[in-house]
């Protein structure tokens, strides 16, 4: 595959894509918006009952727009060491139908991509012996490129375009779904195989984006129109737009690329330390090394925090941290009003000696002073099956 191959004759990424259930989504009131490049909707009946029904029930969302990649080699070829010059997780280390969260670094260790990998097992529905890898939908195509570049040229790469993605998520996720697919019960967090669905192949791992027990399903998009139907016929699940995955995933503390994760930033700053591998950390030879070690070591002069805001008003990505003398000394990056908590939170990178928990600061948005208290993430605590 070449770079040619996942952009249009223009040089340019299709100004606003189309996902296979958005007829699905339209029919079923979803309001639609563009994220990622993609139409997708935003809500159905609301994102406050809607996130509400994912913490007491199940929720399907759609995250076909995520980019679904495979890794293989030929002729025997380290699979595994290629990946690992680019990411600092221990892939070598990954047994089949293990997933493992991961970093897409840059050469001075800034974070192009947070992702998902997994080892595939013998039997799978790819029929393909190697990786499986989930990365960010809005950078997708930069990720590609970029893997084309740095990896050896006997590492082929598969992007499964045609490949839906469904999230179903929440504490009943497990009951509505094993009715469907027998055998998903045995998964635990983290762990991923292949099942059938009405004599179609399915790949299903247990793991998501809002805290909360649940699996990540990829089927054919010719399919996907029925698995949907088949959930949602589900007394537990119910569709569940934008606007509540992203306020699930701030109540789980989990991090958003191209808001709290960029570039410019590194993994001990972003305070996602664990994705880097025992092995990787003392071999200390992955992209940044040097730089993200002596942070680990020595402590990070930024680092990202959890906010409770006082009162009802939420803050916003964007608003800043006021040091004492009323200069700005941080930002949020993300913000808004957490319904389990029935209160505003917030995530903002802050300087180290503002960094505590317990400790107060000031937020500016708009001219007005907001009064919030670093709390631990998550605001609640997260519901996996380990």
């Amino acid at each position: 595959m070449s770079e040619a191959d996942l952009i249009d004759d223009t040089g340019e990424e299709p100004a606003i894509l189309t996902l296979p259930l958005d007829a699905w989504h339209r029919a079923r009131g979803g309001r639609m918006v563009e994220f990622a490049g993609y139409h997708m909707p935003v809500q159905y009946e609301g994102v406050m009952p809607e996130h509400l029904w994912v913490r007491d029930s199940a929720g399907l969302f759609d995250v076909s727009h995520m980019g679904q990649l495979l890794f293989r080699t030929e002729d025997g070829a380290d699979l595994d060491g290629a990946l690992e010059s680019v990411l600092p997780g221990d892939i070598a280390g990954l047994k089949p139908g293990r997933q493992r969260y991961s970093l897409l670094l840059a050469e001075d260790g800034g974070i192009l991509d947070d992702l998902m990998v997994t080892r595939l097992p013998d039997e799978n529905p790819f029929d393909v012996q190697g990786l499986y890898m989930v990365v960010n939908g809005a950078t997708k195509f930069d990720d590609i490129a970029y893997f084309l570049d740095q990896l050896p040229e006997d590492v082929l790469i598969n992007h499964m375009e045609d490949q839906a993605l469904l999230a179903l998520q929440g504490p009943k996720a497990v009951d509505a779904l094993a009715r469907l697919v027998p055998g998903v019960r045995d998964l635990v967090f983290m762990t991923a195989a292949p099942f059938e669905w009405d004599g179609k192949p399915v790949w299903i791992g247990r793991s998501g984006y809002t805290g909360e027990d649940g699996f990540e399903i990829s089927i054919d998009g010719a399919y996907v129109e029925a698995l949907a139907d088949a959930l949602c016929a589900q007394p537990e699940v119910k569709p569940i737009g934008l606007g509540a995955r992203d306020s699930l995933r701030l109540e789980a503390g989990l991090p958003l690329y191209g808001h709290d994760l960029d570039e410019a930033i590194t993994p001990v700053v972003a305070d996602l330390g664990f994705a880097l591998s025992k092995r990787r950390r003392e071999e200390a030879n992955f992209p940044g090394a040097t730089r993200i070690l002596a942070e680990r070591e020595g402590g990070p002069a930024v680092k990202r925090v959890g906010l409770l805001v006082e009162g009802r008003q939420p803050v916003r990505e964007g608003a800043a941290v006021l040091g004492a003398d009323g200069g700005e000394v941080g930002r949020v990056t993300s913000g808004g009003f957490a319904p389990s908590l029935n209160a505003p939170i917030a995530m903002a990178y802050v300087p180290a000696a503002l960094a505590a928990i317990g400790t107060r600061i000031q937020l500016s948005q708009r001219g007005k002073v907001h009064h919030a208290t670093v709390t631990a993430m998550p605001f609640i605590p997260h519901h996996y099956v380990r």
